[in-house]
């Protein structure tokens, strides 16, 4: 394996596996927008809820993947979602967007998860930065500004993560049953500097900057764990830990490579300096969840014991761009080898050459979780098609 081959074999995978997946199989050309799901058995469920999430990252993949491969197609896919999505998910009435419409594109969770608004910015800003549309750069930014004005903590600093539709008080406040409901978490933090590092790209703007540096420093004093260099995971809102000791590995390498971007365009030297160590500090911690065929395992709870080892799609994507970050900043060459490693396992285990698109996981033994779903409110092309991306871009 090498540098051409792996950008070969990415760029391959992601006009002929994923995004011809979605466009032929999951773009719902009745009511607009993408279908709420396909099951882990490859059947289509036309009438399931269309989920925030999924539709933000559609609006960013098919933004971004016209931005770097220039096909028309991709922009008209992305065209159709960003209107689709200034239509339905934005809140006329009370701003932000909606977590969750019906199939046909009725509201039926109104609450406001910043993590979602956050897509939102995202997905809108790379549709800006690919196109140079003044309405998507416009929302983009009111979508900050709700942002700072309704989830940031002025007390103890950091974001919240949720309100009800009005941007009142919400009880609870978790992304799904999967997670512990704390007022703060990594995951919403790292999904919000994630989209104020893409709108810093088109929008010089000094509150952005400011905010930027602040998410940078929260990372670094708060979320950062000193002892191990893994990044916890739960907090109060006065930063206390909660839902105990876990490690999430793939959120570990996701947020050195994400942290390391963010600093980047900034363009500040010293910041960029600081953050050089904690980068490689981060992603070396995450080679706790490493297998020998080159896989991750998802993440572990060191008060019980447990480790989730099973090998999901999204991790492995994360994987592969976070060490081949570390090969193209620091040319550290055994970080480049994991990379290969890591895609060649997605390439034999993850990747579904029949139907498309990759399968959500295999257990350590190599068992299929056909359980999950193949495409749905939190499987889609983000993370695989953003990893492919990352690699054209990189190497050009």
């Amino acid at each position: 394996m090498n540098i051409e081959k792996l950008k070969a074999e990415a760029k391959d995978v992601l006009q002929n596996n994923i995004l011809s997946f979605w466009l032929n199989k999951m773009e719902d050309r009745e009511n607009r927008g993408y279908y709420g799901q396909m099951t882990g058995k490859g059947e289509l469920v036309k009438t399931a809820n269309k989920g925030g999430i999924l539709n933000a990252r559609m609006l960013w993949t098919y933004s971004s993947a016209y931005r770097v491969l220039g096909n028309p197609e991709y922009l008209m896919a992305a065209t159709r979602q960003k209107d689709y999505i200034l239509e339905h998910f934005y809140d006329k009435e009370f701003g932000g967007t909606f977590w969750e419409l019906d199939y046909l594109g009725n509201p039926v969770d109104t609450k406001k998860q910043f993590y979602a608004l956050g897509f939102m910015i995202y997905g809108l800003s790379e549709y800006a930065r690919a196109t140079g549309d003044k309405e998507a750069l416009e929302y983009a930014i009111r979508l900050f500004e709700t942002i700072e004005e309704h989830s940031l903590d002025k007390e103890y600093n950091g974001y919240i993560e949720a309100c009800t539709r009005e941007w009142g008080e919400i009880a609870d406040m978790r992304l799904s049953d999967k997670d512990a409901n704390f007022p703060k978490s990594q995951n919403t933090h790292l999904h919000i500097i994630e989209p104020y590092t893409n709108l810093y790209r088109i929008w010089k703007d000094e509150r952005l900057e400011k905010a930027l540096r602040n998410l940078i420093n929260i990372f670094t004093d708060k979320i950062l764990n000193p002892e191990t260099h893994h990044l916890d995971l739960f907090f109060e809102n006065d930063w206390t830990r909660g839902a105990g000791a876990l490690e999430s590995y793939g959120h570990d390498i996701e947020c050195s490579w994400l942290m390391h971007e963010a600093a980047l365009v900034l363009g500040d030297e010293a910041l960029l300096a600081k953050m050089e160590t904690v980068v490689k500090q981060v992603a070396k911690a995450s080679e706790k969840g490493l297998m020998p065929d080159g896989s991750m395992v998802h993440e572990a709870n060191l008060d019980t014991g447990y480790v989730d080892s099973d090998l999901h799609w999204w991790v492995q994507a994360e994987t592969v761009v976070g060490f081949i970050n570390l090969y193209e900043h620091f040319n550290d060459e055994d970080a480049l080898n994991k990379a290969f490693s890591c895609w060649e396992y997605i390439k034999k285990n993850l990747i579904d050459y029949e139907n498309g698109e990759w399968f959500w996981s295999r257990d350590k033994d190599g068992n299929l979780n056909t359980t999950d779903d193949k495409a749905g409110f939190w499987k889609c092309p983000y993370h695989n098609g953003r990893m492919c991306l990352e690699i054209i871009e990189r190497f050009k």
